[in-house]
């Protein structure tokens, strides 16, 4: 993960760049983290807006910050809505909508922001009602105002080649995975498998147990195997779920997180990178640019992956969570799945991963980069037994972590180091 050395042949080139960052690490902490009521596969439909205002409430309430004292407001198009909905003006406002990943992109956003002096306090939102939608007739969407359809270059030149939606499309890399590596289904089975396990023991997870939801419970590889095919090789059990979520956390300078009496954990290190929007023009199906993401976010806070005690990374498919960890630099290349198959991962193991039950098994709306957020901050303020906001779940002895979302079709990547509070 070492970065190569690079002439400043500009004033404001490659060099100056990596020298701001570093003045970036530690500039802010995230102060709180909050969900909406309630979350999952809800009886009554429920808007995305609703989902909003819920876990910004419940984040005011937890942290005491009110809702008029929010200076910066980042979520996925949703933001001037929000400050009407809130009755704020707000001095900084960013719409950054590009796929699951942006959450983590709004994080280093607000580092930036806070670190110049514009912003003080910053509120990063997510709602997205993707079951709910769906119970009525349409299709969720956590981008306000967005659309799209069949008629958009990206959809013309991927359909006739069968990517036709997200199955498809990692179904292409697991396959190519498989192909490259000699990896098999049953090696990325473990992971749904792990996931689940961690989800038994959050009672806020969909899938914490059958009486909960009549397919939640623990789960054996075998099963995963089994499961209902949805795009070859990959079986339902492969895929994450589509479900209601609403989250929201804030962001404060050093000063600010001082006075409150909630637990800061500091934002090390940031990055962001993005190397195709359609899928056809990846130049390996194998890899993603979270290789470079992670590079910079590891740069800026002085750590590498050995550092690393436990990682939060976008599961929005089985292969991946394992291609992730790759490119993380947490797993060698092509062995992204031993950090499930042999334990590690898994509850009571040496690195936790996904402790909360993952995009497959606690909680996906559409995009997931929020609860990765919300439960690393759980986890590194020692707050995951007391629930925060909803029930508790399992708390770890990790005091650094690695959070990555993904975005589009293995699309975009934003990479966060997120370190607790000495």
């Amino acid at each position: 993960m070492k970065r190569q050395t690079r002439k400043c042949l500009f004033p404001f080139g490659g060099c100056w760049r990596n020298s701001m960052a570093g003045k970036l690490s530690k500039a802010a902490a995230i102060v709180g983290a909050a969900e909406a009521n309630e979350i999952g596969f809800l009886e009554t439909p429920i808007s995305s807006l609703q989902l909003h205002i819920e876990a910004i409430k419940n984040l005011s309430e937890q942290t005491g910050v009110p809702i008029s004292k929010i200076e910066g407001v980042f979520s996925t198009g949703w933001s001037s809505e929000l400050c009407e909905h809130l009755g704020i003006t707000p001095k900084y406002i960013d719409t950054t909508a590009v796929g699951g990943c942006s959450f983590e992109m709004h994080v280093h956003h607000a580092l930036a922001a806070i670190y110049a002096g514009i912003i003080d306090i910053a509120l990063v939102s997510h709602g997205e009602n993707g079951f709910s939608s769906r119970s009525i007739g349409g299709r969720g969407s956590g981008n306000y105002g967005v659309g799209g359809g069949v008629t958009s270059p990206a959809m013309e030149m991927t359909m006739a080649y069968g990517l036709g939606g997200a199955p498809s499309n990692y179904a292409h890399a697991m396959v190519r995975h498989m192909h490259r590596f000699g990896t098999t289904t049953e090696d990325f089975a473990h992971i749904a498998k792990v996931s689940r396990d961690w989800a038994t023991l959050n009672p806020r997870a969909a899938m914490y147990s059958k009486e909960k939801h009549p397919f939640g419970g623990p789960i054996t590889v075998e099963q995963v195997e089994d499961s209902r095919m949805i795009a070859w090789p990959m079986t339902i059990l492969h895929c994450c779920m589509v479900a209601d979520h609403g989250g929201a956390v804030l962001i404060a300078s050093p000063k600010v997180a001082a006075s409150l009496s909630t637990k800061p954990v500091w934002i090390a290190g940031a990055g962001e990178s993005m190397g195709h929007s359609n899928m056809l023009e990846m130049d390996d199906f194998t890899a993603t640019s979270a290789a470079n993401s992670a590079q910079d976010a590891y740069s800026m806070a002085g750590m590498g992956p050995d550092d690393m005690e436990m990682a939060l990374i976008y599961d929005s498919f089985t292969i991946t969570a394992a291609m992730t960890a790759e490119m993380l630099g947490l797993a060698p290349r092509g062995e992204g799945h031993t950090l499930w198959k042999d334990g590690h991962a898994a509850p009571g193991g040496k690195f936790p991963i996904n402790t909360n039950g993952g995009g497959l098994s606690f909680n996906h709306s559409g995009m997931y980069g929020m609860p990765l957020l919300i439960e690393a901050y759980r986890q590194l303020s020692g707050t995951a037994e007391d629930g925060i906001n909803g029930d508790p779940g399992k708390q770890t002895s990790a005091k650094t972590c690695v959070v990555n979302g993904t975005g589009g079709a293995l699309s975009t990547t934003g990479t966060l180091v997120l370190v607790a509070d000495e």
